[in-house]
């Protein structure tokens, strides 16, 4: 019978295994939501890298793993992208070969402690660099962030209050690393458990010591919800039907979810008026979302849109981060082919050039944002820098209903709520619809896929800054500065070993005549 190492050298065998390996840590995010299984899930995937015969092969095992976590995460696009979700997952995973290689070459064999105490410092900084490349807007953004599994845990979401998800992120991958080299290369346990002692001492010290924002007041905001409903006018009726049952709750804003209105409402004076009438009614203004061709340019916009009593207030904000596929097909000429195999976007969409700060009324200042632009949290940072109140994101995900996107999705805004120290309402048109507190914390109950409901919620307002939004995102700064700084002594350790190795020092041969005279006598 063979050996599992035998069993290994196929490299077809090798790279399905990895692809498991790697798909692993999808379970610490919703729907299963087992926080604690970040903190191990990496560790077989490490395993098996530092098990490569060569680095080629590490490359390959970083490749595979990376496409096996890209899959797990947008494994609920299949029924939409098909062929094409394995393209994108291809594509992302190839970032994960070189961390792949740095695996093998801090841990292979019997790694001393000191290649270990690299490891620990050099491995997360790595990982932070394939979620830095990946954030980009262009190849998806940075949907599916390790650092974001820890949503619902009060400790990481003091500590992304200093650092962000980029903290969580290097905190999780070191405490991976640690676990791997204790379980693996005991030889070398001291530094591992010296690596996890570290991290929480970093999270007990944050937990004492950053600032928590001072709350100060609340603002009552409802949150329309229509369900899974077909067609633009039946939705926006549902929608009026809804806000009707917020009468004399004594609101500070309604906000409508993302796609809400699906008619330009410079061309639609009736239905501006109908939403005026509403505002009226419930004595508060109304954030919609329209998703339509504008008259006054080309091109089809996601807006926020704010409307009061009187009608247009003139508050608008375009959607500035697009969904490939779904909103636009990037490199259209190339990969134009997508939308013969799967829903994508038909037609571009344009976007907006400028985030936007939105007077609510009663002196709340709203930051609004569009579907997966909770993702990005640059965004939200700038809007709380620029003075909102309240952050909020109007999504829709009634595509992927029946998946593990809507939760995922609304887990996002609980990280923007604890990195900010600002509140965050998620409002989606068909669930899940979820609030956050200043500190993360949830507010209420969850508008779930099934409902199709108003909700008021009693949301705190906060004052204060959080070294996050003071500092910005300063831990893929270290990050960097890690890896340039290990770049540069791996050059001067190679230059080193290229050198000529000086000749031995011989004595220079004499000739007859330099032999000292002798005398005669």
């Amino acid at each position: 019978m063979k050996s599992f190492g035998q069993w290994l050298t196929s490299p077809w065998r090798r790279s399905t295994l990895a692809a498991l390996a790697g798909a692993l840590p999808v379970l610490a995010f919703p729907a299963p939501s087992l926080w604690w299984w970040a903190y191990i899930a990496l560790v077989p995937w490490i395993a098996l890298i530092r098990s490569a015969p060569t680095g080629k092969r590490a490359l390959y095992d970083g490749w595979s793993g990376g496409f096996g976590f890209m899959l797990a995460m947008h494994h609920w696009l299949l029924p939409n992208l098909h062929v094409f979700t394995f393209v994108i997952a291809s594509l992302l995973g190839a970032l994960w070969a070189p961390w792949g290689w740095l695996v093998r070459r801090f841990l292979a064999g019997v790694p001393s402690p000191g290649r270990v105490a690299g490891a620990l410092a050099v491995l997360p900084a790595g990982w932070l660099m394939v979620e830095l490349v990946r954030s980009w807007q262009g190849l998806g953004g940075p949907w599916g962030m390790i650092g974001s599994s820890q949503w619902q845990v009060e400790p990481a979401l003091r500590l992304a209050s200093v650092g962000g998800v980029w903290l969580l992120s290097f905190l999780v991958v070191t405490v991976n690393v640690a676990v791997a080299v204790l379980v693996m290369v005991r030889e070398s346990r001291i530094p591992a458990v010296a690596g996890i002692v570290a991290t929480a001492a970093a999270t007990s010290a944050a937990w004492m010591w950053s600032p928590r924002p001072e709350v100060e007041g609340q603002a009552r905001i409802a949150v329309v919800q229509p369900g899974v409903i077909t067609g633009p006018a039946d939705r926006f009726t549902r929608e009026e039907q809804l806000t009707r049952e917020l009468v004399g709750q004594d609101l500070d804003l309604i906000i409508w979810g993302e796609s809400s209105v699906g008619y330009d409402l410079n061309t639609r004076p009736d239905l501006t008026r109908r939403i005026a009438a509403l505002s009226r009614e419930t004595g508060t203004n109304i954030l919609v979302n329209v998703d339509a061709r504008r008259s006054d340019r080309p091109g089809i916009y996601k807006s926020s849109v704010l409307v009061g009593p009187d009608g247009l207030t003139g508050a608008r904000y375009d959607k500035m981060r697009l969904v490939p596929f779904g909103e636009y097909v990037p490199f259209r000429s190339v990969l134009g082919w997508a939308t013969s195999v799967g829903e994508a976007a038909g037609e571009d969409r344009r976007r907006g050039t400028e985030q936007v700060v939105m007077d609510a009324g009663q002196g709340l200042r709203i930051g609004p944002m569009v579907c997966f632009e909770s993702a990005f949290p640059d965004m939200s940072r700038h809007l709380t820098d620029d003075g909102a109140d309240v952050l909020i994101a109007q999504s829709a995900t009634s595509t992927f209903q029946q998946s593990w996107a809507p939760e995922q999705h609304a887990s996002l805004a609980a990280l923007r709520a604890a990195e900010t120290g600002r509140p965050m309402v998620h409002a989606t048109l068909t669930g899940v619809s979820a609030v956050y507190g200043p500190d993360g914390e949830r507010v209420g109950q969850w508008l779930g896929t099934s409902a199709s409901a108003s909700q008021g919620y009693d949301v705190p307002l906060s004052r204060g800054v959080t070294p996050y939004v003071r500092f910005g995102d300063w831990p893929v700064h270290a990050a960097l500065l890690i890896m340039v700084a290990w770049c540069a002594v791996e050059g001067v350790r190679t230059l080193r070993l290229r050198r000529p190795a000086p000749e031995p020092h011989q004595q220079p041969a004499r000739t007859i005549r330099e032999w000292p005279a002798r005398h005669e006598h």
